[in-house]
């Protein structure tokens, strides 16, 4: 196995743009191959999960080319060819998700599947939904998880009762195909909706290329039948979740990092990472168009993480090095990510002596002096990311499987080495 050691750095002053949102990428990817015509994804991310994306709609027939800084897509109008082969996805939940629901328009019966893990990550819930819409689809195994066969044929629409807790991934699903329902689609909200930001940012994508829902307080979503998606020219703006690893790094070490492609004001929940190194004891000023951290003394939080799971490991990370303990809290959902995130920043930020309380939903972590270890990664991509950033501040730091951040971020130990500079 590869591994990579990270040396500690004199004086973070980093400004840099970071690759483009993988959220805005996959959805775009997909709105766009639903349009009638041709639309060109500006600023795209180019990385495992979302060539997958890109991947899979080539096998239900949409052309989807990849230039030097965009994705040009020639939508089909939501008329879609039946895969002759199995759709493999690797780890990509967005794309196994939201595509679950696509394959429904196609004629025949179509399997997606993925690696190892995403045949262990649920998918019950979104396949009794859209039973409910006149899918038929089930999980090949009959184990509530990937491979799906869906039985194409069209959408019928109707009304659908999900439960909010698990994934706002099942709801994206349903509602960035659901303008080509045969009915309006109306989804109802059982309990609270997890990771609602994520929601937003698929209303919002909808929006820019023509299509409205309704959005009753997150507890209703309405998605009128007949509406369409316009091709368009689009800009990707940059990954906020990817944003955080260098805004961390500036928390650690005491620096300053400047993101310039990224606004505070994005739809990207993890764009208020910021406001959680804040209340930590960072400086955080933002501008059009760029967020700039500058690192202090810092200190624990008690948060509620549940709008901006995808960077719970980034914080746990940062809160090592602060004074007394930090509480991340309603994030039961990171235990079926890429890996059970909880219990893999416990393992790990146990081997640097630090004290881990991890329990069904919430992580605590009590800061302290991490020494150096070797990072187990878990084929995570956050996992190699979030505990590189501690290598800047403490010699020792080895991350194994480096090449796990292909995943979204393929580039990023190149970006470390530039910091040095």
């Amino acid at each position: 196995m590869n591994m990579i050691e990270i040396k500690p750095i004199k004086k973070l002053d980093a400004e840099l743009s970071v690759p483009g949102s993988k959220s805005y990428t996959n959805r775009a990817l997909l709105v766009a191959a639903l349009t009638e015509g041709k639309s060109v994804l500006k600023n795209a991310l180019f990385s495992e999960d979302t060539r997958h994306m890109a991947q899979a709609l080539r096998e239900f027939g949409i052309d989807v080319k990849e230039k030097k800084d965009c994705f040009e897509v020639l939508g089909s109008g939501g008329r879609i060819k039946t895969p002759k082969k199995d759709v493999f996805v690797g780890n990509a939940g967005t794309a196994m998700r939201s595509l679950t629901t696509f394959a429904a328009l196609a004629e025949g019966e179509v399997v997606i599947t993925g690696n190892g893990r995403m045949q262990e990550r649920p998918i019950q819930d979104l396949i009794d939904g859209l039973k409910c819409i006149g899918v038929e689809v089930k999980s090949k195994k009959n184990n509530g998880c990937p491979p799906v066969i869906v039985s194409g044929g069209g959408i019928k629409g109707g009304k659908i009762r999900m439960k909010g807790n698990t994934s706002s991934q099942y709801f994206t699903s349903i509602m960035l195909s659901a303008p080509y329902a045969q009915k309006d689609v109306e989804i109802e909200v059982i309990g609270e909706l997890t990771s609602k930001p994520y929601i937003d940012v698929t209303i919002d994508i909808m929006k820019e290329f023509g299509v409205k829902v309704e959005n009753g307080s997150y507890k209703r979503f309405r998605i009128k039948a007949g509406q369409r998606y316009r091709a368009r020219e689009y800009s990707i703006e940059g990954d906020a979740s990817n944003a955080s690893y260098f805004f961390g790094a500036a928390a650690i070490t005491g620096g300053t990092a400047r993101i310039n492609n990224l606004d505070y004001g994005s739809a990207q929940g993890d764009a208020h990472f910021v406001d959680v190194l804040e209340k930590m004891g960072c400086k955080v000023e933002k501008g059009k168009g760029w967020i700039k951290v500058k690192g202090g003394k810092l200190k624990g939080v008690k948060m509620n993480m549940n709008r901006m799971p995808d960077v719970v490991q980034t914080l746990a990370v940062v809160a090592a090095f602060a004074d007394g303990k930090t509480q991340a809290y309603d994030v039961a959902n990171m235990r079926i990510k890429e890996t059970d995130r909880i219990e893999a920043v416990k393992n790990e930020l146990t081997k640097m002596g630090i004290k881990v309380d991890a329990k069904e939903g919430s992580i605590t972590i009590h800061g302290g002096t991490p020494a150096g270890a070797e990072i187990d990664t878990y084929k995570d991509h956050r996992m190699a990311m979030s505990f590189a950033i501690a290598g800047l501040k403490i010699p020792g730091v080895r991350i194994k499987d480096p090449e796990c951040v292909n995943k979204t971020f393929p580039d990023f130990f190149e970006r470390l080495k530039e910091l040095y500079k």
